[in-house]
């Protein structure tokens, strides 16, 4: 689950220069780059950046019609306005069709784009010259919704990402209001069927983590709620770290699937678990969190631990599965106990405990990191290591400032253990190279 997998397409274009270079020859160019699911002779025609250009041409057109129309719209009679808007949103559909029964799948994409921008568009301004419909995000929904078929019918994820977006838009709009939208499931499963049939989408992949993240979060908060706005309690924050134990189960056994796109979702998951998580133990190195924590209500008790042990099973089966049970096993029990003790304490003052242990954690942590960057030869992991122990350090000097003694003594323990990574790494290469 190297990162190099995530800059394939940089792969394809070292690869041309190697050859060039006749260091290798085209065949084994073009096998470097079939392990990585690139197609060598189309990396080197630069279709990417045609695309995006070709996009934000479409774009950019179908915005200065909308911006015509609107600067005019008075002047237009109404029904001339509505049939208008139809035919234009039917015509650009038929020409993207057209385009794709004639072998020109990325113009077509490009111009099915833009057709949506347009259907849209229709949406809005005939409701406004009829004067229907009091609730405002139902007209997003509905463009959302129709921009869904076309997705589906043709696995392509930039279709389904502006889907995706704009049912994200209607979800954001719906629970400012105080509204449960209980229909968002459909785009993220359809954005799934994409991505799982469709052609690799980092951006979509991504994507749908963070919708089905907000989609998690707001349906505790529907179920736990007692009034008429959403109401996020103390649960909340555990129920999620729970979520995230399992998406970094669920990477390493997307790593073992012998689909290159799996293994780049996999390595995405990874990345993103272990920031999240260091995030969050970054900011339960402060004192502040742990009071909040430890006063807090916990209402909600016996649906959390049901919901975190359906979780915590799930993640089991995920790590066993793929033979990855050692960090599963590190982290849930000390994510258990960690919770157990918030809630058997009830004593404010036990809060800078959990605070010095979890400085130390991150600190564990950043070690760990620095050592599987170097065994594993992945630099992410190391950098990301160093990192958490560098700001670790620069939070506890901001937070210590006075305790000269105190900052003195830990930022001795930090080097003491970057030292002993140093030397850890120091040893080890010496060893490879014997």
């Amino acid at each position: 689950m190297r990162l190099i997998r995530l800059l394939k397409n940089d792969i394809a274009k070292e690869a041309a220069e190697w050859v060039d270079d006749n260091i290798i020859d085209q065949s084994q160019a073009e096998k470097i780059c079939a392990r990585y699911d690139v197609d060598y002779h189309q990396a080197q025609s630069y279709s990417f950046a045609y695309n995006v250009l070709m996009g934000l041409g479409y774009l950019f057109i179908g915005l200065s019609l909308i911006t015509l129309l609107g600067a005019n719209w008075d002047d237009i009679p109404r029904a001339l306005r509505m049939w208008g808007l139809i035919g234009l949103t039917l015509v650009t559909h038929g020409f993207a069709i057209k385009k794709l029964m004639a072998g020109e799948p990325s113009a077509a994409i490009g111009i099915f784009l833009l057709a949506n921008l347009f259907f849209g568009a229709s949406i809005i301004l005939i409701a406004q010259i009829y004067h229907l419909g009091e609730h405002m995000p139902d007209g997003v929904f509905w463009w959302a919704l129709g921009c869904l078929p076309i997705a589906l019918i043709l696995k392509n994820p930039w279709l389904m990402l502006q889907s995706t977006l704009l049912g994200l838009i209607w979800f954001l709009l719906e629970v400012n209001m105080g509204f449960y939208p209980i229909l968002f499931p459909i785009f993220i499963l359809a954005s799934l069927y994409v991505l799982i049939y469709g052609k690799e989408s980092i951006l979509l992949f991504v994507t749908l983590i963070a919708s089905i993240v907000l989609w998690y979060e707001y349906s505790l908060a529907e179920y736990w709620r007692m009034s008429r706005h959403f109401d996020f309690h103390a649960e909340h924050l555990v129920s999620s770290v729970a979520l995230f134990i399992l998406a970094y189960s669920l990477s390493h056994w997307l790593s073992k699937k012998n689909q290159i796109k799996a293994k780049d979702y996999a390595a995405i998951l990874a990345i993103w678990s272990l920031r999240f998580g260091l995030i969050l133990m970054l900011v339960l190195s402060f004192e502040e969190p742990w009071r909040e924590l430890i006063s807090a209500n916990w209402e909600h008790q016996d649906s959390m631990f049901k919901l975190i042990g359906g979780l915590l099973l799930i993640s089991f089966i995920f790590a066993y599965t793929s033979k990855k049970l050692s960090p599963t096993l590190y982290i849930i029990p000390f994510y258990l106990i960690s919770l157990l003790a918030i809630l058997l304490s009830g004593n404010k003052e036990h809060a800078v405990y959990f605070q010095i242990l979890y400085n130390l954690m991150l600190i564990s942590v950043g070690v760990w990191l620095i050592i599987r960057g170097i065994h594993q030869g992945i630099s992410h992991y190391f950098f990301l290591g160093v990192t958490a122990i560098l700001v670790t350090a620069l939070m506890r000097y901001i937070d210590l400032i006075g305790d000269y003694i105190g900052g003195a003594v830990l930022f001795m323990v930090f080097a003491i253990f970057l030292l002993g990574a140093a030397k850890y790494w120091k040893n080890y290469q010496e060893k490879v190279n014997e």
